[in-house]
């Protein structure tokens, strides 16, 4: 009985910690150098979508780096669901980053020979977990991509286009279903507005920030365009030295 209480608090404690938390943080590019990065404390709870905004080196991408586990600081802790990240060898990143985070990158980092099909459908290749989650989605992976591209509004008719002939706006779109394939708890948008006029930049937004609340995901979305901000539930900037990134 001591066991199962054990095991009962364990398991009502995680359910009780954000999704992520950062607390403490230091990264340098080398041992000695001045922080590049530096957070006393960042959370995220489930379903939030938070604004991350910041001048240009002010570590905005190095922190996207950090969450999905790309990089490891050289102080302070990073958490998943109360669990500590630390230790973790560069498989085992990997595998966490797979099953459990989409990424929007700044240059989209479409393979641009493959067809959009096949471009979403990476998401998946290498993480068994989100392939489950997909096909709770639909009928196969296949038809689960489908139906993100038709909610993102790219018809059929573009689905083996190559990626590559594809217009800007209609490739964020592609990448952003490749990251919300499968249902990642997380997904983390590195700027990948910067490329699109006000008009498109709204579009995309709203379309993000939809899909994410559909799949239950949190988004942390970066950029320094302070505009976009609207419709998050929290804004945070890391202009500052050391910023306490909490409400």
């Amino acid at each position: 009985m001591a066991m199962q209480a054990m095991q009962a608090t364990e398991v009502q404690q995680a359910d009780a910690a954000p999704l992520m938390a950062l607390d403490g943080i230091r990264f340098a590019w080398r041992r000695g150098a001045t922080p590049v990065l530096a957070l006393d404390r960042f959370h995220i709870d489930a379903g939030e979508r938070i604004f991350v905004s910041g001048a240009s080196g002010s570590g905005k991408s190095t922190l996207l780096a950090l969450l999905a586990g790309i990089h490891q600081p050289q102080a302070g802790t990073v958490r998943w669901r109360g669990a500590s990240l630390a230790g973790y060898s560069g498989a085992r990143r990997d595998r966490f980053r797979a099953d459990h985070i989409g990424i929007v990158f700044q240059q989209l980092n479409l393979v641009p020979y493959l067809n959009v099909l096949d471009n979403v459908l990476l998401a998946c290749t290498f993480s068994a977990a989100r392939t489950r989650r997909a096909r709770e989605q639909g009928a196969s992976v296949a038809e689960a991509a489908g139906m993100l591209l038709g909610r993102l509004d790219l018809p059929a008719p573009l689905w083996k286009q190559p990626a590559g002939r594809l217009s800007i706006g209609q490739q964020q779109r592609v990448a952003a279903a490749r990251a919300l394939l499968g249902r990642p708890e997380l997904v983390l948008a590195d700027e990948p507005t910067s490329a699109l006029d006000a008009a498109r930049q709204a579009g995309f937004m709203d379309l993000l920030q939809r899909e994410c609340h559909a799949a239950g995901a949190s988004l942390v979305f970066v950029s320094h365009d302070a505009r976009l901000a609207e419709g998050f539930d929290r804004r945070v900037s890391i202009d500052s030295p050391t910023a306490e990134a909490t409400p």
